[in-house]
C-alpha cells in the first residue's frame, strides 16, 4: 500500500512521519532519532497513544525525528494518518496547558503582530519572548498546498500547549471552504482572533460568523472569537465600511498591500504613495465603525530606518499598528508608536483637569480657555495607557504630576 507523509526530516524541532495503512497485522513503529537513547520510549509511547486516539489498529508508522516537541509529533502523525485514512473523525490533542487559558479584550493594544508560518514550529516556541502584541500563526500564504492539513494540526496543538507570554493568539485562516475547516480546528482551542484574508464583501464575514457560532455551540465555548478582516483588493477597499460593520466580532481592519498593488496592476514602492487612497479609506472605515486600523507589513527586515519611516507615516495616517515578519521589527514598531513627550504631557493635563472637574462637581471641563469634550478625554486616556505600555510612563504617574 501507498505510504503517506507529513513533515520535514531536515528542519530543527520538526520530524518526518511516514504512515502506511495495512488491513491486518496490528501497529508497527520504526524510529530514527538522534535522541532515541534518551527519549525513544517516550516518543514511541506518544505515537502509540496518538494512533489509539485516532482509532488506528493496523499500519506501519515510521518516524524520522529531528528534535520535534510532542505537540509537533502528534500533529504530524495525525496529518499522515488522516491523509491515508480520510474517513477518520477523531482527534489526538495534547493536554491543555494553564498558560494557554488567558483571555483577550476588544480594545487591547495591537501595535505589532508577528507572522509565523504554520509549518515552522521552531519559530513558534519562543515567539512570545520578543513581546509582540499579537502572534499570528499563519495557515494561508506562507503554507504550501501540500502542507495545509499538517499546518492546521500544528497550529491547533500550539494553541493548546505553548506559552505566548501575554501576546494575543491570532490565526490567519485560508480562503473559502479551506478556511472554514481551519476554524473547526482552532476555535475550540483558545484562539483569540481570526484574521480573514482577501475580504471583499460583508457576506464573507457573515459566513465566518455563522460557522464560528456553530463551532462554539458544539464545543461550549463562551468566550468571543474576534475577527480581523484583511482588505487586499480594489473591491475590498471600496467595500471597507460595509465590511467593517458586517460583524459585531470585528475588532480591527487590516490592509495587505502586496496583493492590493498587484490587483491595481502597479508596483509597491518604498513610500507606498500608490496606496495612499486605500490606506486612508481603510482608516476612515475602521474609525467610523469603532475598530482599530492596522497597517501592512514592511517586507525588508534589514532596513530599520525604512521601517521607522513607514511606521511614522502609518501613525500619521491614523493606524494603530503594523504587521511584522521578523522579531527584530517589533522594537522599532513599538518605539515609533510610543507617544512623544509633548503628547504625553498634554494627555496628562487633560486627564488631571477632567478628574479635578469631577471632584468639584463641575458639569463643564476646561483646560485653560478651552473646553474638553469626552472624546478628547478618552483619547488622552488612551495616549497615557499607550505610554505606560511602552514603559515611558509609570502606572502611578498621577502621584508625581504637579497639581
Amino acid at each position: 500500500m501507498e505510504a503517506y507523509t507529513s513533515g520535514n526530516r531536515n528542519s530543527r524541532s520538526d520530524c518526518l512521519i511516514r504512515f502506511t495503512p495495512k488491513s491486518k497485522g496490528g501497529i508497527k513503529i520504526r524510529m530514527q532519532s538522534k535522541v532515541e537513547k534518551l527519549y525513544g520510549r517516550s516518543i514511541t509511547a506518544l505515537a502509540e497513544k496518538t494512533l489509539t486516539e485516532l482509532w488506528v489498529v493496523n499500519g506501519l508508522l515510521e518516524i524520522i525525528d529531528n528534535g520535534a516537541l510532542p505537540f509537533v509529533l502528534q500533529a504530524r502523525i495525525e496529518a499522515a494518518v488522516k491523509a491515508a485514512l480520510p474517513d477518520l473523525g477523531g482527534e489526538s490533542l495534547p493536554a491543555l496547558q494553564d498558560h494557554s487559558l488567558y483571555h483577550s479584550t476588544r480594545d487591547r493594544f495591537r501595535r505589532s503582530r508577528l507572522y509565523i508560518p504554520g509549518i515552522q514550529p521552531k519559530l513558534m516556541l519562543n515567539a512570545g519572548i520578543h513581546k509582540p502584541d499579537g502572534i499570528i500563526l499563519d495557515l494561508e500564504d506562507s503554507v504550501p498546498p501540500a502542507e495545509k492539513t499538517s499546518a492546521r494540526y500544528i497550529v491547533r496543538n500550539a494553541l493548546r500547549v505553548l506559552d505566548f507570554f501575554g501576546a494575543e493568539r491570532m490565526v490567519r485562516i485560508n480562503q473559502g471552504a479551506l478556511g472554514l475547516e481551519d476554524l473547526e480546528a482552532v476555535v475550540p482551542n483558545n484562539v483569540h482572533t481570526i484574521l480573514i484574508p482577501k475580504v471583499e464583501s460583508a457576506d464573507q464575514l457573515k459566513t465566518i460568523d455563522q460557522k464560528i457560532d456553530e463551532i462554539c455551540l458544539s464545543c461550549s465555548r463562551k468566550e468571543p472569537v474576534f475577527l480581523m478582516p484583511i482588505l487586499e483588493s480594489a473591491l475590498g477597499i471600496l467595500q471597507a465600511l460595509e465590511i467593517a460593520q458586517a460583524s459585531p466580532n470585528n475588532i480591527a481592519l487590516a490592509i495587505g498591500l502586496e496583493d492590493y498593488t498587484a490587483d491595481l496592476g502597479t508596483q509597491r514602492t518604498s513610500g507606498d504613495n500608490e496606496s495612499f487612497f486605500a490606506r486612508s479609506m481603510l482608516v476612515n472605515a475602521a474609525r467610523a465603525a469603532g475598530l482599530q486600523p492596522i497597517d501592512t507589513v514592511y517586507s525588508d527586515v534589514n532596513d530599520t530606518e525604512g521601517l521607522r519611516r513607514s511606521v511614522e507615516e502609518a501613525k500619521a495616517l491614523g493606524f494603530d499598528g503594523k504587521g511584522c515578519i521578523h522579531p527584530r521589527q517589533i522594537g522599532p514598531i513599538h518605539q515609533a508608536f510610543t507617544p512623544t513627550a509633548s503628547e504625553i504631557e498634554k494627555a496628562q493635563r487633560i486627564v488631571m483637569a477632567y478628574d479635578t472637574a469631577l471632584e468639584q462637581g463641575k458639569g463643564v471641563v476646561t483646560l485653560g480657555s478651552k473646553m474638553i469634550d469626552p472624546p478628547v478625554v478618552k483619547r488622552a486616556h488612551r495616549t497615557i495607557d499607550l505610554a505606560v505600555a511602552s514603559e515611558v510612563l509609570g502606572k502611578n504617574w498621577k502621584d508625581q504630576f504637579p497639581r
